[in-house]
């Protein structure tokens, strides 16, 4: 199992790792009654195999779910939960904010947990297929990395762009990524890259790597696995029930 270095582990000041899940979406895209992270999807809510993902992984020490202040679902949404877990009410209408929310929360409320120079895990509570192994290559890729960095998943198809309906132009493929998650950055880097464009409504931050690309930064890529897809629209959800079933 990967492990901390030893030396870091024995120093006060070395870094810790956490995990934030924006978990405020409504769901809209996926076509649901309720959010869709709070959906029945291989015999409990989707939102609790993201958890129990990261649960697995004995290097996070705690995490938090950055839930809208007005969600009124039940908790805990399984027999278990993980006592390190936690719940935030203080997201937002957008990932961003709900980030920036939850970060600012932890830094200013807790800095005795939570300090500028830890590792926190971003990852979204609808990427439930992800791995405890996919979690740890993470982790063991961005320990020692003065940035930080995301999984992603080389393009397989060729790219067009399109116009009206219509191919305008094909766009070489070798050199992009589709992003996932986690994005695992500094905690107290991640808020200022977040908190620097708040006044514009998070203009041009689409995920944490981005914000963090707008400091001038470049984050490192981190080759994942092809079943760690978001679940958005409906005909997601049969593949995320058949991916999760065949694994049990």
């Amino acid at each position: 199992m990967s492990q901390v270095p030893l030396k870091e582990r024995s120093s006060p000041d070395a870094p810790r790792c956490f995990a934030l899940i924006p978990c405020a979406g409504t769901g809209t895209r996926a076509g649901t009654s309720e959010p869709k992270q709070y959906q029945p999807l291989a015999g409990q809510a989707m939102v609790m195999h993201t958890v129990q993902a990261l649960a697995a992984v004995v290097r996070i020490q705690a995490a938090w779910l950055v839930l809208s202040p007005g969600d009124t679902h039940p908790w805990p949404l399984a027999p278990v939960w993980p006592a390190h877990f936690h719940r935030l009410a203080c997201g937002g209408s957008s990932r961003a904010q709900s980030v920036c929310s939850g970060l600012r929360s932890l830094l200013s409320h807790a800095p005795e947990v939570v300090r500028p120079q830890d590792w926190i895990l971003v990852h979204d509570a609808a990427r439930c297929l992800v791995t405890p192994e996919d979690i740890n290559r993470l982790i063991d890729a961005c320990w020692s990395d003065p940035v930080g960095g995301l999984l992603a998943l080389p393009l397989p198809d060729t790219l067009k762009v399109a116009v009206q309906g219509r191919v305008s132009t094909t766009l070489a493929r070798a050199d992009k990524w589709l992003a996932q998650t986690p994005q695992m950055f500094r905690a107290g880097e991640l808020l200022a890259a977040l908190e620097a464009k708040a006044d514009t409504g998070f203009e041009g931050i689409t995920d944490e790597a981005s914000a963090i690309e707008l400091t001038g930064r470049s984050p490192l890529l981190v080759s994942a696995g092809p079943h760690n897809f978001k679940v958005t629209y409906p005909q997601d959800f049969a593949l995320a029930e058949a991916l999760l079933r065949s694994r049990s």
